[in-house]
C-alpha cells in the first residue's frame, strides 16, 4: 500500500492493475458488491471484472466518492445517471476494444453461416470419411447486413464488413454522417436485412429492443448476431424464434443472465455460443485495464477522468 487515499476495488483486477494502484492508493479489494462501513468515505473505486455494480443506495452512502471507474465499455452495472446527479464521474474503457469486438462478430457471422461447428465436428469425428462431403453452408456476399447501435464499436464493424461484398445498413438512436442508410423503425431493417448484428450497449432503452416481432421480421433465413449486450435481445421469443423457424439462426456472444445460457439454446444445432469473450484477448483486456486505472489515477491528479461516460462529460 502507499499510503494514498482510499481507493475500493469492486470485482477482480490484474496482478498489473493492482500494482498501479498500489503506487498511487491505499487500496481495499473488497471483491464484492457492498462496502464495510468503515471505508464508506472512501472517493475512488474500481470496478473490476466479475459482475460487479454500483447502485444508488451505494453511491448515497458514500458521500465522498468522486470517481467509479469501470472495466468495460458498458457500463450497465453503474447507476451512472444517479452518480452524475450527485457529482460523481462514472468512467469506462472505450476505444480500446472495438476491433477485438467487431472481430468477435464477423467471427460468429462466418461461424454460423458457414457451418463451422457442424463442419469441424464431421471432420474430427470421422464422419467426411465415411459419408463424404459435409452439406453445403451459405456465403455472406451480397447480403445485407443490418448493425443496432452504431456507436464505436458499430463503426468499427461496418468499416470491416465492407471486405466482404455486403451492404451495410443500421439502426441508431439518431441518423450519423457515415456511409450506410439509416433505418429509424428497427423492425423495418430487420425485414430487409438477411444477418442483423447487435452492438447495442444494455440499460432501459434497449432492454428486449430485439423482440419477437423483429426475429419475425429477420425471417427464416436471417442471422441474429450478438456482442452487445444480451439484455438487448428477449431471450424467450428466441428461443421461440429458433424451435418454430421463425428465425434461421444466432451467434451470441452474450446473454440475458450471464452466465448462465438456456439449455434450450445448448442444444440448438442453428446456433453458435461463446462465453463473452468479445475482447478478451491479452492485449485488448491489459489496454482496458490500464485505461481503468488510468482514470482513477486521473481523478486523483487533475479532478478529471480520462474518459467518462456521456452522462458525466460535464462533470
Amino acid at each position: 500500500m502507499s499510503g494514498g487515499p482510499d481507493a475500493i476495488v469492486l470485482g477482480t483486477v490484474t496482478d498489473r492493475m493492482r500494482a498501479r494502484l498500489d503506487e498511487k492508493f491505499t487500496v481495499h479489494a473488497v471483491g464484492t458488491d457492498s462496502v464495510p462501513e468503515a471505508l464508506l468515505g472512501a472517493s475512488y473505486i474500481c470496478c473490476g471484472q466479475g459482475g460487479a455494480s454500483v447502485r444508488a443506495d451505494l453511491i448515497d452512502a458514500m458521500p465522498e466518492l468522486k470517481i467509479i471507474s469501470n472495466f468495460g465499455v458498458g457500463y450497465d452495472n453503474v447507476d451512472a445517471a444517479h452518480a452524475a446527479s450527485k457529482g460523481v464521474v462514472v468512467s469506462h474503457t472505450p476505444d480500446v476494444l472495438n476491433d477485438e469486438v467487431a472481430n468477435t462478430a464477423i467471427l460468429l457471422m462466418l461461424a454460423s453461416a458457414r457451418n463451422f461447428r457442424h463442419d469441424e465436428d464431421w471432420a474430427r469425428s470421422g464422419t467426411w470419411e465415411k459419408q463424404g462431403a459435409a452439406p453445403l453452408s451459405r456465403s455472406v456476399k451480397g447480403a445485407t447486413v443490418g448493425i443496432l447501435g452504431l456507436g464505436r464499436i458499430g463503426e468499427a464493424l461496418a468499416e470491416k464488413l465492407g471486405v466482404f461484398g455486403v451492404t451495410v445498413v443500421y439502426h441508431n438512436r439518431s441518423e450519423k454522417p457515415v456511409p450506410y442508410t439509416y433505418y429509424g423503425d428497427l423492425v423495418e431493417m430487420a425485414r430487409d436485412a438477411d444477418i442483423l448484428i447487435s452492438v447495442a450497449p444494455g440499460g432501459a432503452s434497449t432492454h428486449h429492443i430485439v423482440n419477437a416481432e423483429v426475429l419475425k421480421a429477420l425471417g427464416p433465413d436471417g442471422l441474429l448476431v450478438n456482442v452487445g449486450r444480451g439484455s438487448v435481445v428477449d431471450e424467450t421469443a428466441l428461443v421461440a424464434a429458433l424451435s418454430s423457424g421463425t428465425l434461421g439462426a444466432a451467434a451470441l456472444d452474450v446473454f440475458e443472465h450471464e452466465p448462465k445460457i438456456p439449455d434450450a439454446l445448448k442444444t440448438m444445432d442453428n446456433v453458435v455460443l461463446l462465453p463473452h469473450v468479445g475482447s478478451a484477448t491479452v492485449e485488448t483486456r491489459a489496454a482496458m485495464g490500464d485505461l481503468v486505472v488510468d482514470n482513477l489515477i486521473a481523478m486523483l491528479e487533475t479532478g478529471k477522468a480520462r474518459t467518462p461516460v456521456p452522462e458525466c462529460r460535464d462533470i
